[in-house]
């Protein structure tokens, strides 16, 4: 049973989208219900497996040792394996993803519009998110890594709003452009490393030895570079942010939420997962530079967000921020002290967990309002159709109407700008604690992004909830009882690892510290 945990995880969603067949053909369009029904079945056993795979995990044992370790030859000419496996580092990004996919199934019951496209397609993108946490054989990682593309592009083409078809394009061709260089990265480790393989556990061993040069430049270097473009792309660092917000302004708000609460986050796990330990040499080169792209993605995300009147955009700005800390975080494995490359690491990866859940809450949050009000605007364009209401507030006073809606939403914006006892906070200052041991003047540079932070949020909830009633929103009803399902763990989570953060800790620590180790080797 525990050999076959791994693959049950990633094959239960596609088990559930190929049962849906079946029952098209049987019930034709009649069959809404039953494709929400399989989905939210197939999604809620992988959580279900999840959360006994956390009670049986021991963070304490490596891949290898683990008893879910499952590691078969698949294409043996080419030493090509079926390997999965999980530790600290992949274990709450496992939790992460199938906690999140059974609550979007939740948010997305109201989706009409070709239901079986949908969830069937929403439960290939599952699969695919949950197979890049599991590989430890890059072939395969890169497989899922890819499986992933189809399945967004279509949710965001089809489903989307009105430039749904350029965003979704957008997208694609960014990922694309990035997965070309992973790609090569990936032949490059194969064919330069001795014995060749696409083993993470055998590379770990052999990428380091790689003494070969490429038009005048090391291997190693170019291997670093190409990895580092085709995840920076999916963080996404700046310059190649372009893409998220108008992909998340466009997407439907389950896909939103998957987009920044898992995809985004995929980007820093292959650094820590793929470049860190194989290439320990070129992470101490690079992390200065690191530290720069994750404080001008605080900065920048910040600023953008504040600009913004369109209360999905402000969000999608402020994932880009917060991304940042991530990468200030993970540049600080280089500093001198252990305590601080410690904290910093650690709050790298709990800032990926934490910020996953409490960008999902916001995003729910904002799809909810949308759902009534039809329209997200903190104040409308000044170009807007109507000028009646062109500069004007979108809403105003709506708190009064809305109390427990208002209540979740203060909840989540306050987790986002880092207030304390919420779980932003502690996962922000363990990075920027580790960040200010090895690059002092660029984290102080950095801490003004929570100044920013409070200034788009409070701003936009001021607008919305606060002053005297817009009338045109006095029969606004209050968040109902399946939307409560969505939101209500999300702030649970929240608030218990802002109060205690053991658990999550425990978890990760002795990963990193495995990281950090490697990497003292270049040092």
């Amino acid at each position: 049973m525990e050999s076959s945990i791994l693959s049950l995880l990633i094959f239960l969603p596609v088990l559930g989208a190929v049962l849906m067949l079946p029952v098209a053909k049987i019930y034709g369009k009649d069959g809404a219900n039953y494709y929400k029904w399989i989905a939210l079945v197939a999604t809620g056993l992988q959580m279900m497996l999840t959360v006994f795979l956390y009670l049986n995990f021991d963070p304490n044992l490596s891949i290898e040792e683990s008893p879910f370790t499952v590691q078969v030859n698949w294409i043996s000419h080419f030493n090509i394996q079926y390997f999965l496996g999980i530790d600290g580092l992949s274990m709450p990004m496992v939790l992460l993803t199938a906690f999140l996919s059974f609550i979007c199934i939740i948010s997305s019951w109201n989706i009409t519009k070709q239901p079986l496209g949908y969830f069937s397609l929403f439960l290939l993108l599952d699969a695919g998110m949950m197979g890049v946490f599991l590989s430890m054989d890059f072939f395969l990682f890169y497989i899922f890594w890819e499986v992933m593309l189809l399945p967004m592009y279509f949710l965001i083409g089809m489903w989307g709003g009105p430039q749904r078809m350029y965003a979704a394009i957008k997208f694609f061709l960014y990922t694309l452009f990035g997965s070309v260089f992973m790609l090569l990265a990936m032949l490059a480790l194969y064919f330069y490393s001795d014995p060749h393989t696409f083993s993470f556990i055998t590379l770990i061993e052999t990428a380091r030895s790689i003494d070969a040069t490429i038009w005048g430049y090391q291997v190693k270097y170019l291997i670093w570079i190409a990895l580092f473009i085709g995840f920076a792309i999916k963080v996404p660092v700046f310059p190649f942010h372009t893409w998220l917000p108008l992909a998340h302004v466009e997407a439907p708000t389950a896909i939103s939420v998957i987009l920044a609460g898992v995809l985004l986050k995929m980007g820093t796990y292959g650094l820590l997962r793929i470049s860190y330990p194989l290439l320990p040499g070129e992470v101490v080169n690079f992390a200065y530079i690191l530290a720069l792209l994750g404080v001008i993605n605080i900065i920048w995300g910040a600023v953008n967000a504040i600009a913004q009147i369109d209360m999905k955009k402000m969000v999608a700005y402020s994932s880009v921020s917060h991304m940042g800390y991530v990468l200030l975080g993970m540049a600080s494995v280089i500093s001198s002290s252990d305590a601080g490359s410690q904290a910093g690491m650690n709050g790298a990866l709990m800032q990926m967990f934490n910020h996953g859940t409490i960008t999902a809450m916001l995003f729910l949050l904002v799809g909810i309002l949308y759902e009534r009000a039809h329209h997200r605007w903190i104040e409308y364009p000044r170009n807007h159709e109507d000028e009646a209401l062109a500069g004007k507030p979108g809403f105003g006073g709506i708190g009064i109407k809305v109390p427990i809606y208002t209540a979740f939403v203060a909840m989540a914006f306050f987790a986002g700008l880092g207030l304390p006892a919420l779980s932003g906070f502690i996962s922000e200052a363990m990075c920027f604690i580790g960040g200010f041991s090895a690059f002092r003047t660029l984290t102080i540079i950095g801490t003004l992004g929570i100044l920013l932070n409070a200034i788009y949020f409070l701003r936009a909830y001021q607008k919305i909830f606060l002053g005297p009633l817009n009338e045109k929103y006095s029969d606004l009803k209050d968040i109902s009882k399946r939307e409560l399902v969505t939101i209500i763990p999300l702030a649970i989570i929240i608030l218990l690892f802002g109060v205690y953060p053991a658990p999550l800790l425990n978890m990760i620590s002795p990963a990193m510290e495995g990281i950090i180790d490697i990497i003292r080797t270049a040092l």
